[in-house]
């Protein structure tokens, strides 16, 4: 038995706080491993709805408490059941408070800045999988990302630091997602598509296999991409085209 819990304690660290997170061993129900644990507190950096779903994801997925900050305080104090304890600055001088941090903000820019902030004062940075979500044992997730409820992520992905993964997107095998990329609710990418840097795929969005999405790429809502997109376009339609303004 204390073989078996120094084992699950190896794995949640590495879950929670590795460079990249490897889901190997079989591990399918990540909740209960966490669960083994309860840790105790997690800070999030982003109180607004999304930050909501990351709070829920993360008590799902075992962690014990929860404490939001946000840069509109102290005019926001309450986000939901929870309240707002303060801002960025805040946060940076208390990491040590914690046993992880997480930033919970849908803009990709201001994300991944914050991230990097939170990194560079040593943070615990978290990684967040909702335990209704599917993941294969072969993906690797970097750092500060989410995977959110009805998530499946297939075989050999690998998922760069502070992405979000929404609620029923899928991404399949061999794909690779630079740092910070949002693919939205109910978003699809076939199998070995490359997505840039701080790249957003709207929601219902769908691309063909083997495409490449370049950095800061916007795919709109409902779009269906069969071609690759260079850096910095943004496309919309069935099949998408570039928008121009």
């Amino acid at each position: 038995m204390a073989e078996k819990i120094s084992y699950v304690k190896e794995v949640k660290a590495r879950f929670l706080f590795g460079h990249f997170l490897t889901l190997g061993d079989n591990l399918t129900h990540y909740g209960r491993v966490l669960a083994l644990f309860s840790m105790r507190s997690l800070a999030i950096l982003g109180a607004s709805g999304h930050g909501k779903v990351v709070a829920e994801a993360a008590l799902l997925a075992g962690w014990g408490d929860v404490s939001f900050f946000d840069d509109a305080w102290p005019d926001k104090r309450r986000i939901g059941r929870w309240g707002v304890t303060g801002d960025t600055a805040a946060l940076l001088n208390a990491v040590d408070r914690f046993d992880g941090v997480i930033v919970a903000i849908g803009d990709n820019t201001i994300r991944l800045a914050k991230l990097r902030a939170l990194q560079s004062v040593g943070a615990h940075i978290a990684t967040i999988i909702h335990p209704a979500a599917v993941v294969s044992s072969s993906v690797r997730l970097g750092e500060g990302t989410v995977v959110m409820a009805g998530v499946v992520i297939n075989s050999d992905t690998i998922i760069g630091e502070g992405g979000i993964l929404n609620t029923a997107c899928s991404v399949d095998h061999d794909c690779l997602l630079g740092d910070a990329v949002h693919i939205s609710p109910g978003a699809h990418l076939a199998g070995s598509v490359r997505v840039g840097e701080l790249a957003w795929v709207g929601i219902g969005a769908a691309v063909r296999q083997g495409l490449n999405i370049g950095r800061l790429v916007r795919v709109g809502a409902g779009a269906a991409v069969i071609n690759d997109i260079a850096d910095g376009r943004t496309v919309v339609g069935v099949p998408a085209k570039i928008l121009v303004s």
